[in-house]
């Protein structure tokens, strides 16, 4: 093959430059290669020249030489002969591009440098190759001619847009082959049919396509198969063959199944083109309802209503049946040569069938004619007035018969019923205000009983009975009891009344004054539920009660006593707490007294036994509590606390006459005031008992009395504050003066609490109290023993060694 080759630096050669050489481009035609060429080789595939004076050196590079596909190519240096080497393969290079170079012999610089391109040239080598060997579809039998059922592709590797790569699709053969379909294939590899699909003619169909190129030397194909599976389609109407069952229902059931519809099918099971669905006509009730078994397509008919045998004797229904999926039909009329067939299609008529549901008789319970009734009733009404007649009828019959009536709910046990004619009477005082009455409206449950029945039938009527009010209760007042303020002007308080009568018989309310108090006292207003009680400035501060008069809107009245307390509300806003609060005051001050003077004896014995008696030392006890028990001696001396002990002895005997004759004194005293509360005290009695008071604990008593207590307390805080080994053995005890001492204290404390209370203005409570029927008390026992300290040593552990640290006894001494 002649190389094409333009020379451009010859025009360099005539250039009137001779120094000077510029480098230039070489463009050189393209050379060929046949893909797969099958030698003998290497053979060669062109020359190139250069026109030189002097020696030049060829060379090449590039696809084909040094980079793949290597060794295809090769060139002499001396000559430019191109060699081919081996065969290549268009699919994998279908061009070579390579660099030509000439240098110069004489000093290796380039002369001449080009590119070079090197075609494959494609021939029919690859044959179009299906995507999938096996294709494998499902198609609905019911599926429309001309439609889209699988499509098919296959690829030529060789040169596109070539004959070797243009392919042609082509159905081989059908198996099996049918009168009402043919297969057709398009260019573009999609299948579709002409005619009718038929499964129970043909169920599955196998396609073999052939897929060839247009090669020109040769062509090449290649095959696949594809699989078409019908899925069958409803092309047949279910039937209806035949029932089983009686057709009977008894009336008042539901849930039975009085019968069975059978049907057949010749579409495959169990497809939705084989399984069926039933419907019911005629049934206007609602009365049944039919499922179908899925195992062999039979109806099951079930009442889901209780039928009425008085109402209907006989239903009749009809039933029909069509299958899940859509019934189609497709039939072959012609078969054109070209385009699609001519094929016709029949509507479905679904099979039904007509059957009679027959209603049994049965015993149904009675029932009333008027359930629900509502009758007015006069409050108060007389016993055994006429209230109602309830009335009943037996289904069965038409008329009553062999019913029996009864009361099944009465709360409060006013009515009876007539048990055969079902009239109704009061049997006790119908009281409107009654709890069992709401909202005025009372209701009895009136229950008829068919004795003959077995089990025996019932019925139940509902009577709400509207009692009618009447004027049969009196307002009364919310409370008996109120207090004014007393002062020069007129005060008021509030009066509330009420009544259990409702409108109009009862409020609001009129209120009237009458009697001796009818001057001090009115209302304003004197018409109301609430009204306002004012007094005149004229009356005095006292315990007041008044005769009230209240009436209703009709004019029924009631006398009641109002208790009226007027006071001074500046000591205390409310004059009836106040009463209250003195009356318990008056029993906190006995009980008291009663207290102080136990307490009196009790310390008087403890004093006498501790100071004249010989004392006993107590048992010392072990340090098995030391960590239980505490030290209280824990603060330091005072700087105060050197005390004589002369001091302390002389302080616990010589005041002993003195302090007895204190007490006594005053437990006479106590004794003076239990009698001055037990009376009506005056102020001047008042006055004179409290100068008495001052008198008898004078400035001197009381001086002495601190004195004591102090000289007590220094005594403790010493006795304690005291540490060493010896802490157990030290002795000490509560001395006779220390006692009294705070004795004295605590009744002056009592006493000064008491001639506050004494203060108050006294009032008459002979309204309340009768002292004259007080009931006979037992006289106090007081326990005239000594104490005896030998008891402590039963107290356990923990109480001698207290005792021991509070009384260590006569050791000290």
């Amino acid at each position: 093959m002649l190389t094409y080759l333009v020379l451009v630096g010859l025009i360099s050669l005539c250039s009137t430059e001779p120094l000077r050489r510029n480098r230039r481009s070489w463009i050189i035609d393209s050379f060929d290669i046949v893909e797969e060429h099958p030698g003998p080789f290497p053979y060669e595939l062109g020359q190139i020249k250069l026109d030189r004076k002097y020696l030049v050196e060829f060379g090449l590079k590039g696809k084909g030489v040094d980079e793949n596909p290597k060794g295809v190519l090769s060139i002499d240096s001396k000559t430019g002969v191109i060699m081919v080497h081996r065969k290549v393969d268009y699919e994998q290079f279908s061009i070579l591009m390579l660099t030509f170079q000439a240098r110069n012999k004489s000093n290796s610089a380039i002369d001449t440098q080009l590119g070079m391109e090197v075609n494959i040239l494609d021939i029919n080598d690859n044959p179009p190759v299906f995507q999938r060997k096996l294709y494998d579809v499902t198609v609905n039998e019911a599926a429309k001619q001309g439609d889209f059922i699988v499509g098919v592709l296959a690829i030529d590797k060789d040169a596109a847009g070539t004959p070797n790569s243009t392919i042609d699709y082509k159905i081989i053969s059908v198996v099996p082959t049918t009168k009402n379909v043919e297969f057709y294939i398009q260019d573009n590899g999609a299948i579709s049919f002409k005619g009718c699909f038929d499964y129970e003619v043909a169920s599955k169909y196998t396609i073999m396509v052939e897929a060839k190129d247009r090669g020109e030397v040769v062509k090449l194909s290649s095959t696949a198969t594809v699989v078409i599976n019908l899925q069958d389609g409803n092309n047949h109407i279910p039937v209806i063959t035949g029932q089983t069952g009686s057709g009977n229902v008894v009336e008042g059931t539901n849930g039975s199944s009085p019968l069975k519809i059978h049907t057949t099918d010749a579409d495959t099971r169990p497809t939705a083109a084989w399984r069926v669905r039933y419907s019911i006509e005629g049934d206007k009730g609602g009365h049944f309802s039919i499922r179908t078994d899925p195992d062999n397509n039979d109806g099951i008919l079930t009442v889901v209503k209780p039928l009425d045998f008085e109402k209907q004797t006989e239903h009749k229904l009809s039933i029909s049946v069509e299958n899940e999926e859509p019934y189609f039909s497709c039939v072959v009329k012609e078969r054109s040569p070209s385009g699609l067939w001519t094929v016709i299609s029949n509507p479905s008529k679904p099979s039904s069938k007509n059957i009679t549901i027959t209603v049994e008789d049965a015993n149904d319970p009675p029932y009333f004619t008027d359930p629900q009734r509502k009758v007015v009733l006069e409050e108060n009404g007389p016993i055994g007035a006429f209230v109602d007649r309830v009335k009943a009828l037996d289904p069965d019959t038409g008329r009553p018969h062999k019913l029996e009536y009864s009361i099944e709910h009465d709360p409060a046990g006013w009515f009876r019923v007539d048990k055969t004619t079902g009239e109704i009477f009061v049997k006790e005082t119908v009281d409107r205000e009654s709890s069992y009455v709401t909202n005025g409206t009372y209701t009895i449950f009136v229950l008829v009983t068919e004795k003959d029945d077995h089990p025996p039938m019932t019925s139940t009527a509902t009577i709400q009975l509207y009692v009618e009010d009447k004027n049969d209760n009196v307002p009364l007042l919310k409370e008996n009891r109120v207090s004014v303020c007393q002062s020069d002007q007129a005060s008021s308080a509030e009066v509330s009344a009420q009544d259990l009568d409702g409108d109009p018989y009862s409020g609001p309310f009129s209120f009237e004054i009458i009697g001796d108090h009818k001057e001090g006292w009115s209302f304003d207003p004197s018409y109301g539920y609430t009204v306002r009680l004012v007094k005149d400035k004229r009356v005095h501060a006292s315990l007041y009660t008044l005769s009230v008069k209240i009436s209703d809107k009709q004019g029924r009245f009631v006398h009641q006593n109002l208790t009226v307390a007027a006071c001074d509300c500046d000591v205390s806003p409310n004059c009836l707490l106040q009463r209250n609060t003195q009356q318990k005051v008056g029993n906190g001050l006995l009980g008291i007294t009663i207290f102080a003077t136990l307490m009196v004896l009790a310390f008087l014995l403890l004093s006498l036994t501790c100071s004249c008696g010989s004392v006993k030392s107590l048992v010392q006890v072990d340090n098995v509590l030391e960590d239980a028990l505490l030290s209280s001696n824990i603060e330091k001396p005072g700087t105060d606390c050197m005390v004589p002990t002369t001091l302390l002895r002389k302080a616990s005997v010589c005041q002993s006459v003195k302090e007895t004759t204190i007490v006594n004194d005053w437990a006479q005293k106590k004794a003076d005031v239990q009698q001055v509360s037990s009376k009506n005290v005056t102020s001047a009695g008042r006055e004179s008992w409290s100068r008495d008071r001052s008198q008898y604990f004078s400035r001197e008593n009381q001086s002495w009395m601190r004195k004591q207590y102090q000289i007590d307390n220094y005594y403790q805080g010493s006795t304690f504050s005291r540490r060493g080994s010896q802490r157990r053995a030290k002795t000490y005890f509560i001395n006779q003066s220390t006692l009294q001492s705070l004795l004295t204290q605590k009744l002056h404390l009592m006493q000064s609490q008491e001639n506050e209370l004494l203060d108050y203005e006294p009032h008459l409570y002979a309204f309340e109290d009768n002292t004259d029927k007080l009931a006979d008390l037992d006289p106090i026992d007081l326990p005239s023993n000594e104490f005896n300290p030998d008891l402590l040593s039963d107290l356990g552990p923990a109480f001698k060694k207290l005792a021991s640290i509070c009384n260590p006894g006569s050791k000290q001494n």
